[in-house]
């Protein structure tokens, strides 16, 4: 049975669906919609079946911390590598609600630790009196974080396990008077209901000492090791409508008195999704006024003329569009702190006492989650006093300030999908069961449909430019702490994919330590990037060719050139940066360029491959040779294995040995080494300690074998001489017609199309670009 995906959405009609005519569509999409409110929102309850709830299901009364926590574990994980690490990531932050628009790419470290702040906090462990800070150069990610929590939070909202609740109250009916309003008119009904303004816990209406005996009940029956809590005082606007009623009700001598108040007549538990203004507050860096109005809200003077509560102010007369009024009860988010480095002092006591004033007689208790989000000017701001040392004004703040660093992506495979999310609209995550999958994902072309003063074209960047991009921008973002025989795309490459291979042998990343931390401190940022990519989208190429529009092509190498050049009129880059970056340039070239040149051998030799079936015999034998054991021939007969086909595999295939490693067909010390550390140690590695009786070499992926991987998919040029023997690389532009090279570059282009997905014009430029590299070497080779 396949899992259930909390993400999907009602079915609705597409334009492939046959059973639907247009007609019918329009209203198959608003019953959708009719099915997704109902599912969203609930009749409203009384208090007391509300609590009855909260009996049942503990998770509806979560206080602040405790929700956010829910709601990131309700996603799951899934388990990632980053920096050459395996590490489990939580699928909330790849922004499933939303496809993936605002997904949060790496950083997976620094997440999760904000979660385990998150854990701290709710539980009462420490860190209560903390504001998480997520500081960190722009274009890495600070900003998806804000917005892939409003998503995931606003859709965990509208599930049954992720309810949110508060209280609306009626007064009309419980005496004369202007009841209870927002505004200056009186109205009877289902009007005459009006939610708490700062979405108050159904809790908070119960007197303290009960609200204790509820919580404690409560937490009797959760089923997770963090209890819930509700400490907080009715809000204001809230406490205005039970203080009527309370008098009201007192002085017609009731006594039941809380009972007549929280009737369902007057008091009412409601379901809210959560949003920004509801549960969310989210302040901006444009946003002003006085500390007061940007934390509260502020007093309405015509409403103060028209509300008088006793001779003092209205709660009523509140506005309660302040940050921490719209955050109430989940999470409030300054934005661009630097901008309001004045209000964060005024924060300060906000985490550990839970309350906010109004005006000097009338506070409001706050749950909420604070946290600041600001590039590295505020930190230049918080440190202008710090050789005060004793004596600095901000030392309280900064430690109250928990920071968390986001740092620009060091892996290849995530810059390569954030920069293809910044040309598209792609925002799928990229998931693969293997690196292969994934390394597939990361050279793929890319085509973009551009206009010019003449016409609309499509522009394709080749294969291997987007990781071109993305590789370079990785490597200027290393630091060069590399043990000898490493270079920085080196680095990059175990970064990615957890391990280096060195011909024959694997080195994974745990044989390094790279303890510096300042991997992903600078670098080139994605929107440099992205903007000199988009430059050549429009740029002229002086190409030219009788049939292909190769000067709609981008290859690698256009990609890194313009990087490099565009880096001394850059004012996002220091001059120190300028040079250190463009000496990087050259390693990433040349990985390129052997990709390319990989291309094309394998598209000329394709033909040539060794069958997948010889390999695995060769493999079977050696197995069978290594262990004393026999092997099955074609009638099924359990015979030993062979030494010729060994050898002609070694020497033919493998190219390896010569007849003269052999005595007869028995293997030299020589030989039976590379059997045993090459072959058979692999074996070990990846299938031999789960193997039986019934083990064959398909129990093992051949390709996991690295010097097996090497003879199904890796030529060299001597390779195509041996081949090839008419074929010259000089020739390749434009050859003689009839010639080999001729017959080989159609063949190769041909290929090049079908395996890597080469347009035939990027596959033209492609193989000329290897060709007129190699025709040098080819000479001298001659």
């Amino acid at each position: 049975m396949a899992d259930h995906d909390p993400t999907r959405e009602e079915s609705i009609p597409t334009d492939d669906d046959p059973t639907t005519t247009d007609g019918a569509a329009g209203e198959d999409y608003v019953t959708a919609a009719d099915r997704a409110l109902r599912a969203t929102y609930e009749e409203p309850m009384s208090l007391a079946e509300y609590v009855d709830r909260a009996l049942e299901e503990p998770a509806i009364a979560a206080h602040a911390a405790k929700y956010l926590v829910s709601a990131i574990e309700s996603m799951g994980t899934r388990t990632v590598i980053e920096e050459g690490e395996e590490k489990e990531r939580y699928r909330f932050f790849d922004d499933p609600h939303n496809h993936g628009e605002h997904a949060i790419l790496g950083n997976t470290e620094l997440l999760n630790a904000f979660v385990d702040d998150l854990r701290s906090i709710a539980a009462r462990r420490g860190k209560e009196e903390k504001i998480i800070w997520f500081a960190g150069p722009t274009a890495t990610g600070k900003s998806e974080l804000k917005r892939c929590l409003i998503n995931g939070l606003r859709e965990y909202s509208k599930t049954d396990a992720g309810r949110r609740y508060t209280v609306e109250w009626n007064v009309a009916g419980a005496g004369d008077g202007p009841g209870l309003t927002y505004g200056d008119k009186y109205q009877d009904d289902e009007d005459d209901w009006y939610e708490s303004p700062v979405q108050s816990h159904p809790l908070s209406v119960f007197p303290p000492e009960i609200r204790a005996e509820i919580v404690a009940a409560i937490n009797d029956h959760r089923d997770d090791h963090i209890p819930v809590v509700a400490e907080g005082r009715l809000d204001p606007f809230c406490r205005e409508a039970y203080e009527y009623l309370e008098d009201r009700y007192r002085r017609e001598g009731v006594e039941d008195r809380f009972s007549a108040i929280t009737d369902p007549r007057h008091l009412r538990v409601k379901n809210y999704v959560v949003d920004v203004g509801r549960g969310i507050g989210v302040l901006h860096s444009e946003d002003s006024g006085s500390p007061k109005e940007r934390l509260v809200g502020s007093w309405m003077a015509g409403m103060l003329r028209e509300l008088e509560s006793r001779g003092r102010k209205n709660p009523q007369a509140f506005s309660y569009d302040g940050v921490l009024s719209q955050g109430n009860g989940l999470l409030t988010i300054v934005e661009d702190a630097a901008q309001h480095a004045d209000l964060l002092r005024k924060l300060l006591n906000v985490p550990d006492e839970g309350s906010v004033k109004l005006d000097k007689g009338i506070g409001m208790d706050v749950d909420t989650q604070l946290m600041i989000i600001s590039n590295p000017d505020l930190e230049a701001q918080l440190n202008q006093h710090a050789e005060r040392n004793d004596q600095d004004p901000l030392k309280a703040l900064k430690r109250r300030l928990d920071r968390r660093e986001f740092r620009y992506l060091t892996n290849l495979s995530l810059e390569a999908e954030l920069i293809r999310r910044e040309l598209t609209n792609e925002t799928e995550i990229w998931q693969a069961e293997s690196y292969g999958e994934l390394a597939a994902k990361i050279r793929e072309p890319l085509t973009v449909d551009v206009r010019d003063e003449h016409r609309v074209k499509t522009v394709e960047l080749a294969p291997h430019t987007v990781a071109a991009a993305a590789l370079y921008s990785v490597v200027t973002r290393l630091d060069d702490d590399l043990p000898a025989g490493l270079d920085l795309v080196d680095k990059a490459l175990l970064f990615d994919q957890g391990y280096l291979q060195r011909g024959d042998e694997r080195v994974d990343g745990d044989e390094f330590d790279f303890d510096d931390g300042r991997d992903g401190e600078a670098g080139i940022p994605v929107t440099y990037t992205r903007d000199v990519l988009a430059d050549l989208f429009y740029a002229e190429r002086d190409r030219h060719h009788p049939d292909l529009a190769v000067e709609d092509v981008v290859l690698p190498q256009d990609v890194l050139d313009t990087m490099a050049e565009g880096l001394a009129d850059a004012p996002v880059f220091s001059a120190d940066e300028r040079g250190e970056f463009e000496s990087r340039v050259v390693t990433v070239k040349n990985e390129v360029f052997d990709r390319q040149e990989d291309d094309v051998l394998e598209a000329m030799m394709r033909d040539k491959r060794v069958d997948e079936c010889t390999v695995a015999e060769y493999v079977e034998h050696v197995y069978a040779w290594a262990t004393d054991e026999q092997v099955a021939n074609d009638r099924g007969e359990r015979v030993d294995p062979d030494p010729l086909k060994m050898k002609v595999f070694e020497t033919e295939h493998l190219g390896r040995f010569d007849p003269e490693s052999y005595d007869g067909n028995e293997p030299s010390p020589a030989v039976r080494e590379f059997r045993t550390e090459n072959i058979i140690t692999a074996l070990n590695r990846h299938a031999w300690h789960n193997r039986d009786e019934e083990f064959r070499a398909s129990d093992v992926a051949l390709t996991e074998i690295p010097v097996i991987e090497s003879v199904l998919g890796s030529y060299d040029w001597d390779d195509v001489r041996r081949t090839f023997e008419d074929f010259d690389p000089r020739q390749w532009d434009d050859p003689p017609s009839g010639t080999e090279t001729a017959r080989c570059k159609e063949t190769t282009i041909d290929n090049m199309i079908d395996l890597f997905g080469y347009t035939e014009a990027s596959a033209e430029l492609t193989s000329r670009h290897v060709m007129s590299q190699m025709s040098y070497q080819w000479s001298r080779r001659g």
